[in-house]
């Protein structure tokens, strides 16, 4: 019996392509070059399965291709919106992601961003590396604490939690949330977070401010030049979730004016393209979208594209549907 077809757009962990060639006939991008629209137009054609990255854009030019032979949009991520679900949906396309295994390591680099904020790390490792740190001495790269201060989640979904969890019981933390969706009281008492009366109230109590919320339209410059306002000057803001989520500009704005204390970002809005204006400021920490890049999660990641795959050519429900 022939085996269905499948095309990776970018290299998977070596585990996982085994196990995908094992059982489908599986095309590898070699090259580990992003595919530009033509190639993820040929991919749709030629193949029985597409399975992209957040790095693909699959807009309604790419998924209205006419002679479309996949049925099946396999994502590598949790993140979907980089896929236009109603174009997938009018060109009979089903959608899956792979969420839940992304969840510890993601929460992880959060408190890696908001240390390396609050405690200058970023700096103090460019003044070791350039050979300028000449000793030590009391004032030298004084940070701010984290220990028992306010942190404000905006999104309170699985990597929320985790991350209000490692904060509240690890550093006693205070964690505010806010979210459009109704949070069960024995949810949020469990991760020692407390829902906040507004974004606006949030927003001016916090000492540390996490992104947590999806992309999209409805998210897309959420936190604007009117709302980086309300945080206090001493404030550090952190994404880990999507670049669209903030103005930049605005961000670039306030942190050039003072106007919040640093950031520390994992996503930008035109990945790679990170603004110049970022890359010269000493209190941003940046890093090059490393939120589930472990060898167990980007495995596990692989493996439950894996198990959608062998349940839709199998004719069973997706195990993780979008659409």
């Amino acid at each position: 019996m022939k085996k269905p077809r499948v095309v990776l757009t970018r290299r998977w962990p070596a585990a996982v392509e085994t196990a995908l060639a094992a059982r489908f006939d599986a095309v590898f991008n070699a090259s580990d070059e992003a595919f530009d629209a033509e190639a993820l137009r040929a991919a749709l054609r030629d193949a029985d399965a597409l399975c992209p990255t957040v790095t693909d854009r699959l807009d309604a030019s790419v998924l209205g291709v006419g002679d479309c032979r996949a049925k099946l949009i396999a994502n590598y991520g949790v993140g979907f919106n980089h896929i236009d679900l109603a174009a997938a949906a009018q060109a009979g396309l089903k959608v899956s992601n792979t969420p839940g295994v992304l969840t510890d390591c993601t929460a992880d680099l959060t408190l890696t961003l908001m240390l390396m904020l609050a405690r200058r790390a970023g700096e103090g490792e460019r003044e070791v590396r350039a050979g300028r740190w000449d000793g030590w001495r009391p004032t030298q790269f004084m940070g701010s604490r984290v220990t028992g201060k306010t942190l404000g989640l905006i999104g309170f979904g699985r990597i929320a939690e985790a991350v209000a969890r490692r904060a509240h019981f690890g550093f006693g933390m205070r964690v505010l949330f806010h979210t459009p969706r109704p949070v069960e009281p024995a949810v949020a008492a469990a991760c020692g977070a407390a829902p906040a009366a507004s974004l606006e109230a949030l927003l001016a109590a916090s000492d540390f401010v996490s992104l947590h919320c999806p992309g999209g339209a409805e998210t897309r410059h959420l936190l604007n030049a009117e709302r980086l306002a309300l945080m206090s000057p001493q404030a550090f803001l952190i994404n880990t979730a999507r670049g669209e989520v903030v103005d930049e500009a605005a961000l670039i704005a306030a942190l050039r004016d003072g106007r919040i204390n640093g950031a520390g970002l994992d996503v930008y809005s035109a990945e790679p393209a990170v603004p110049a204006a970022l890359m010269q400021m000493e209190n941003v920490v940046l890093l090059p979208h490393l939120g589930s890049a472990t060898e167990e999660t980007r495995t596990a990641m692989g493996l439950r594209v894996l198990a959608n795959l062998d349940a839709f050519f199998n004719g069973q429900p997706l195990p993780d549907p979008v659409i």
